[in-house]
C-alpha cells in the first residue's frame, strides 16, 4: 500500500531522515522503533506532506511526493500526531467534525461520527465538552477518532501510548489490534517496543535518521540490538 524509497528530511543544515526506505503492505501493522530524535516523527510528517522532503513516496502505486497534506488525506492517509494535539478550546463534536471535513459532508459525515462514537463510547458521553477538559486517555481516544473521521485506508499513529496510564495503554493497543482486524493498514511509531512488536507484522529500527535493522515483529523482538536498546528491564 505504501512504498517509501530514499526519503530525506532536513531542518536547515541538519539531516533528520537520511535515505529511509520502507514498505507497508495492505492490511498490516508496521512499526517504526527508535530513540527520541531518530527521525520517526519526521518520517511520518513527510509521508503526510506536512514537511518538505526528497525521495519517492508511493501510495497505492501512485506518487504522493510533494503533495499538500489535504490532498494526502483525501487519498486515504491520516495521521494521529504525537502528543494528541486536539483543539483544546473546541468541543469533542467540533474536533470530530474537523477530522472529517476534508473528506465528507452532510449525511456521510454524520454517519462517520456515529461510527466513531460507537467505537469510543466515552466520547459520546463527553460530546459537548471542550477537549481541553478531557483526561489524557480521553484526549488520545479523541485524537484517534478524529483521524478515523476521514475514513483512511492507511492510519499513521505517532506515539499513541505516550504519557498514558498502564490501563489506558492496554486499551490503546487493543484498539490498534481491532482496527487491523477490521482491515485498516497501520504504520505505528511507538516507544513501548515490547507492546508494539507484539501486534506488528513487520518493523524497522531507526538510528540517527537511518534504518539499521528490519524484520518481522517476532524476529525484531529477539534481536540483541532491540533487546538492549528498547526491551531492557
Amino acid at each position: 500500500m505504501l512504498d517509501v524509497s530514499g526519503l530525506n528530511v532536513k531542518y536547515g543544515e541538519v539531516a533528520a531522515v537520511k535515505g529511509v526506505s520502507l514498505s507497508v503492505p495492505k492490511g498490516s501493522i508496521v512499526v517504526l522503533l527508535g530513540a527520541n530524535g531518530a527521525g520517526k516523527s519526521s518520517t511520518l510528517n513527510a509521508i503526510t506532506g506536512l514537511i518538505p522532503s526528497t525521495g519517492s513516496i508511493l501510495f497505492e502505486g501512485e506518487t504522493i511526493s510533494g503533495q499538500p497534506a489535504e490532498d494526502v488525506v483525501r487519498r486515504g492517509i491520516s495521521l494521529t500526531p504525537e502528543g494528541r494535539r486536539v483543539f483544546p478550546s473546541l468541543t469533542v463534536a467540533e474536533n470530530l467534525h474537523l477530522g472529517g471535513a476534508a473528506h465528507a459532508g452532510g449525511e456521510a459525515l454524520k454517519q462517520r461520527m456515529e461510527e466513531e462514537l460507537d467505537r469510543f463510547p466515552i466520547l459520546r458521553e463527553r460530546f459537548h465538552q471542550t477537549a481541553g477538559l478531557l483526561s489524557g486517555g480521553e484526549q488520545q481516544m479523541l485524537a484517534i477518532a478524529r483521524s478515523l473521521m476521514s475514513a483512511p485506508k492507511l492510519l499513521l499513529l505517532d506515539e499513541p501510548s505516550l504519557g498514558l496510564a498502564p490501563l489506558i495503554v492496554d486499551k490503546v493497543f487493543e484498539l490498534i489490534a481491532s482496527l487491523k482486524a477490521r482491515g485498516l493498514t497501520i504504520l505505528l511509531v511507538e516507544q513501548n517496543a515490547a507492546r508494539a512488536l507484539e501486534i506488528s507484522d513487520y518493523g524497522y529500527v531507526l538510528q540517527t535518521g537511518q534504518i539499521v535493522l528490519q524484520g518481522a515483529g517476532s524476529e525484531l523482538a529477539q534481536s540483541d540490538l532491540v533487546k538492549q536498546a528498547y526491551l531492557a528491564e
